[in-house]
């Protein structure tokens, strides 16, 4: 059976795993989660090898239980200055508008794992429980040397193209990401996406890979969870579920439009990162659209300029400019701490396998 894989091979309770998002999830949330029987999870993307050293060693220092830590796996951008400089002038308005000048070059905010080799002895030296990519696979080679230690490695995916690559190069299970997930979309080249629901995307998945599946994508609640299983999955990713934590290091900001009537409306736009993310509708997804003069950096160069316009709004007050990922099952957020959360959602799920059980 599929589901004797990295739940039952890693002895977790609680086939429920806290989705690594970076700049929310942290050592803490991680912790809480794992010692409530579920996976927490570090999303280390946006971190240099120093912080994810530092932020593993404090989650195993708040629980003796497995954890994920993941990566992302973009490929690499292309410098295209006659792309940055359009796109420049084409937010320049938005600058203005907050007295900010607009840059004048973008930056890589953001390393891919596969070009450090740093962060690959972090995780060699560390030796977190699993291992999972955004974006992308690891090469074999990352792959064996995660293995090695006794790591298991979790990819991504958005169709069965991308299960099929995973597949090649050996991992453990695939994380079925649904158009429903807050967030960056983890499909393995930005300008193609099947933008697959979870139900399709998970049928597909059972059918035709040999990999465990685990959902994610709006699930929010235990009767998700049942619902992702009974439809092949052997466990199930929450992220935006957890947002409310206390022990989540969302802003202020951002924690106030999840409770808010915004909450009910996400879209997903590229403008903001230069890939496809999902979050409550702002400015990005209501005004900055490209049009057929320019074309959007690539993933993380958007990112730079976007994070700049939402430090030059933010200094006046203003917050329209912030990215608030958020999946569509917002609305139903829940504000308690993540401990009490995973076993709220345990409870739930125990409740609906006995009550729909057919």
């Amino acid at each position: 059976m599929k589901y004797q894989n990295i739940f039952t091979d890693l002895q977790i309770e609680l086939p429920i795993i806290q989705a690594p998002m970076a700049g929310v999830s942290t050592p803490e949330m991680a912790a809480a989660v794992s010692n409530a029987g579920g996976i927490g999870s570090l999303g280390l993307g946006n971190a240099k090898p120093e912080s994810a050293f530092d932020q593993i060693q404090k989650t195993k220092s708040l629980t003796d239980r497995p954890f994920n830590v993941n990566f992302f796996c973009h490929a690499a951008p292309k410098l295209n200055h006659d792309v940055h400089q359009k796109w420049l002038e084409y937010l320049n308005v938005h600058f203005q508008a907050h007295d900010a000048l607009v840059p004048t070059v973008l930056n890589e905010i953001y390393q891919n794992f596969q070009s450090s080799e740093k962060m690959l002895e972090v995780v060699l030296e560390t030796k977190p429980a699993l291992v999972s990519f955004h974006f992308g696979a690891p090469s074999e080679h990352v792959v064996d040397k995660i293995h090695a230690y006794g790591g298991k490695v979790l990819v991504c995916v958005t169709n069965l193209r991308e299960a099929r690559l995973a597949a090649t190069v050996h991992a453990d299970a695939i994380v079925a990401q649904g158009v429903e997930a807050g967030g960056h979309r983890g499909n393995f080249f930005a300008k193609e996406d099947d933008a697959l629901g979870l139900f399709p995307l998970l049928r597909i998945l059972a059918r035709n890979s040999e990999l465990p599946v685990i959902a994610a994508g709006g699930i929010m609640d235990g009767v998700g969870i049942d619902a992702a299983m009974r439809l092949g999955a052997v466990g199930a990713q929450l992220g935006t579920a957890f947002i409310l934590c206390p022990e989540s290091s969302a802003t202020a900001a951002h924690r106030e439009c999840l409770k808010g009537e915004g909450a009910a409306r996400t879209a997903i736009t590229a403008a903001i990162s230069g890939r496809p993310a999902r979050g409550i509708i702002g400015v990005f997804q209501r005004s900055i659209v490209p049009d057929g003069q320019r074309q959007i950096p690539d993933y993380p160069f958007a990112y730079d300029a976007a994070m700049k316009l939402h430090a030059a709004a933010k200094e006046k007050g203003i917050f329209s400019y912030s990215p608030n990922w958020a999946g569509q099952g917002a609305v139903l957020c829940r504000e308690m701490p993540a401990f009490e959360l995973t076993r709220a959602l345990a409870a739930e799920w125990a409740e609906a396998r006995k009550s729909l059980l057919v």
